[in-house]
């Protein structure tokens, strides 16, 4: 599902392209991947079912404007002689909103999209005339529809052509769970994409979200930067062997160090087998002998419980993930070493009292 949805995207590879909607019930087997938009259905008021809930190739308007009767500011004033007068005036409101419809009637538009709030009386007139409208949509979601659909957002509705509308192959509005979502698929651009996630409670919809995301990282990583690397801690264990091969040349404390350097890359697989339950000791000594016989590819297999040549096996991970991890760990260690000295301040002390000074091993000064 995350190659596919990454696969979706243009090569710009837009993180904010990739949909999430969280719905909670179900099974995780019926999470699915919407090639196009889908979105949570909006409020809706009285009108919205009679609405058609199923299109064709319909048209699509996008909107960034309210319809319906706004109700005058606090500090208005108007000063009317008769009757007459006040009825012209709620005459001319009504005229306004009756325009504005009427105007996106004529552009041939199915479907209206707003990110303001769209009344009772817009949908009953979008109702009456086989439309489908939907107001107060996040404008993340209005974005992907416009990647995904064409069009463009309009601020006013007059003048609608069909240069400013989009398209899709089909629209739908269906029961996922226990709320109703409006699905537009078969997009002709098809520039984004909606992942929409079930679970049985919300703490694991988001612990699988936070999964998701990271696999999509990844893809979206070996799409960019195509080098990659066996995985399950088979390039750690090769980058230990080497570096302790490489360390028995150097005389002096160089050849401490990276034999420290060289140790500290196997907690990687170690990490890996009791992760998984594995007695780490045998899995740690079996890799170190295929290693060492030129297997340079072999890792941990979690299915087996053993250990397996990753690459063949395709469990991979892209090298500029693991140059940059490694060259992280290399700063964040120089910066520790280098500090000379500790201040501990004493929770019970005189707050006047010099908090005492302890000596560091830093690069600074001898230990």
């Amino acid at each position: 599902m995350a190659v596919d949805a990454v696969m979706v995207l243009d090569e710009l590879l837009p993180l904010d392209m990739i949909g999430i909607k969280k719905i909670t019930g179900g099974n995780l087997e019926d999470s699915l991947l919407v090639s196009g938009v889908a979105f949570k259905k909006a409020f809706s008021y009285a009108g919205f079912q009679m609405q058609p809930k199923h299109f064709k190739n319909p048209l699509i308007s996008i909107l960034n404007i309210e319809l319906e009767l706004k109700s005058e500011k606090e500090n208005a004033e108007i000063r009317v002689e008769n009757v007459e007068e006040y009825q012209k005036i709620v005459d001319a409101e009504w005229q306004i909103l009756y325009d504005k419809l009427q105007s996106i009637h004529d552009s041939g538009a199915k479907v209206v999209l707003s990110k303001l709030p769209i009344g009772d009386v817009a949908t009953q007139w979008f109702a009456d005339r086989d439309m489908f409208c939907a107001g107060r949509i996040p404008i993340d979601d209005l974005k992907r529809i416009q990647k995904s659909c064409g069009g463009s957002m309009q601020t006013s509705a007059q003048k609608l052509t069909k240069e400013v509308l989009g398209t899709c192959g089909d629209f739908e509005e269906r029961q996922v769970g226990g709320e109703r979502y409006n699905f537009f698929t078969e997009c002709p651009l098809t520039k984004a994409c909606t992942l929409v996630l079930r679970g049985g409670t919300e703490q694991f919809i988001d612990e699988m979200e936070r999964s998701l995301h990271d696999a999509i990282m990844i893809v979206r990583r070996a799409l960019k930067h195509d080098a990659v690397v066996a995985g399950g801690g088979a390039i750690e264990m090769e980058l230990s062997k080497y570096l302790r091969d490489f360390a028995r040349t150097i005389p002096g404390k160089q050849q401490l160090i990276i034999s420290a350097y060289a140790r500290a890359l196997e907690c990687i697989p170690r990490q890996l087998c009791d992760n998984a339950g594995f007695d780490s000791t045998n899995i740690l000594n079996e890799l170190r002998q295929k290693h060492a016989q030129g297997a340079k590819w072999f890792g941990i297999n979690v299915f087996t419980e053993g250990i397996a040549d990753n690459y063949a096996a395709c469990i991979w991970e892209p090298s500029l993930v693991k140059i940059n991890a490694l060259t992280a760990a290399s700063e964040a260690c120089c910066q520790i070493l280098s500090v000379d000295e500790l201040i501990k301040h004493s929770k019970g002390g005189n707050e006047y009292e010099a908090p005492d000074a302890l000596p560091g091993r830093g690069r600074g000064r001898p230990g």
